[in-house]
């Protein structure tokens, strides 16, 4: 039989029953898109999830320099000013010095000198000393009054900001009369309040003082952190290169904390969520696959009778078998086409909804097809050999 005979007539086998033929070419369908849907939205949102963590994390590289042991009188290993070199390196958006201690980790901070007996005027609050670029170091936001400045660290001013926690533990909700509080017995006065911190949110809950005042008050003299932002990227890079500005000569002194590898983070989170989806598609495309070999195997014997007059006429057992194979084939084929285009719609239409950027594979979408025809292949592969196994007079004989 001529391949161009055998297509025509496994299309006219096809469309002589155009309902059962289009219900189980919506099995396929199924299979198909759900399978695109599946590893096109898990791609999708692992990007999007990825995204996020870029925004939120790859951006952010910490210096933290060790501890001097007590009595030491080596000079800083890192001074004030290391924060203003780091900021000068390229994709550094901003970085800030921060001073710790465990001494001012729980400081008694009172909004009025005078105890009275049974009453609660102060709370335990952590004190820390930081540069004036701490505010966007952060990713926060002046609520009241203002974040001081380099005139305040050039006199030395009892000024003091509190984190927004802070501020409302000690009642302190207004700036503009020039609230003070109280640090071991000396007074600070409040000119702002720090809200909206996105990193290091325990500073929330803190008293922030300029740098020259935490070391003459406080002793909180030398830098324990540089806290820098880069762009996305740069990370990496200025993680290298921070140590250096910060103390050339000693920067393996220096521990980096840098976000890991963004390739291997996309790479991780992507097959854990097409992991989790891909099931569903196999298991959407195994169902297709049934549907197609039941339906080809009901309509072999709804046909015994045309089988055994081709046979008779004399169809060799390969041309019937090749027949009913390229039907099952040409069902599965319509549906992975059908199927790939419903879900390459269906996830750039989430995408759209979400306002997420669709990643979709263009292998996925054209080899979508391609898995369709093979599932109809195997589908039809057991109702084709009994269809060519079936004898012609035992076929004729059969009441269809």
């Amino acid at each position: 039989m001529d391949p161009r005979d055998l297509w025509s007539e496994a299309l006219a086998g096809v469309l002589a029953r155009p309902v059962r033929s289009a219900l189980t070419t919506l099995g396929t369908v199924l299979g198909i898109g759900t399978l695109v849907i599946t590893i096109g939205v898990a791609s999708t949102a692992a990007n999007q999830i990825v995204g996020r963590f870029d925004a939120l994390t790859a951006t952010s590289v910490s210096v933290v320099v060790p501890v001097r042991a007590p009595g030491s009188t080596d000079p800083a290993l890192v001074p004030w000013s290391g924060a203003d070199a780091v900021a000068r390196l390229a994709g550094v958006e901003s970085a800030a010095a921060l001073s710790e201690s465990d001494a001012t980790t729980s400081v008694q901070v009172r909004t009025n000198d005078v105890v009275a007996p049974g009453t609660v005027t102060g709370q335990t609050l952590a004190v820390v000393s930081a540069t004036t670029t701490l505010p966007a170091a952060v990713h926060g936001t002046m609520a009241s009054g203002r974040f001081f400045d380099a005139g305040d660290v050039a006199r030395h001013a009892r000024v003091a900001v509190l984190g927004d926690q802070a501020a409302r533990l000690l009642g302190i909700d207004d700036v503009r009369r020039a609230p003070a509080v109280f640090l071991a017995g000396q007074s600070f006065t409040v000119i702002g309040v720090l809200e909206g911190i996105r990193r290091e949110s325990r500073l929330s809950a803190s008293v922030i003082l300029p740098p020259t005042t935490g070391a003459d008050r406080m002793g909180l003299k030398n830098v324990s952190r540089v806290l820098v932002n880069t762009s996305l990227g740069a990370a990496r890079q200025v993680a290298r290169q921070a140590p250096i500005a910060l103390a050339p000569g000693h920067e393996e002194g220096l521990t980096v904390l840098a976000p890991p590898d963004l390739s291997k983070a996309r790479t991780g989170v992507q097959g854990d969520v097409n992991g989790l989806f891909l099931v569903l598609g196999l298991v959407s495309l195994v169902v297709g696959a049934i549907g197609i070999a039941n339906v080809t195997l009901v309509t072999v014997m709804e046909r015994v009778g045309e089988i055994g007059l081709r046979r008779a006429l004399g169809a060799s057992r390969r041309q019937v078998a090749g027949q009913f194979l390229v039907e099952s084939t040409a069902i599965g084929l319509l549906g992975g086409v059908v199927g790939a285009a419903v879900g390459v719609a269906v996830v750039v239409s989430v995408s759209g909804v979400r306002q997420w950027t669709p990643v979709l594979d263009p292998r996925l979408a054209l080899g979508a097809p391609v898995v369709g025809a093979l599932v109809g292949l195997l589908a039809g592969l057991y109702p084709s050999l009994r269809a060519a196994r079936l004898e012609p007079v035992d076929a004729l004989r059969s009441p269809t």
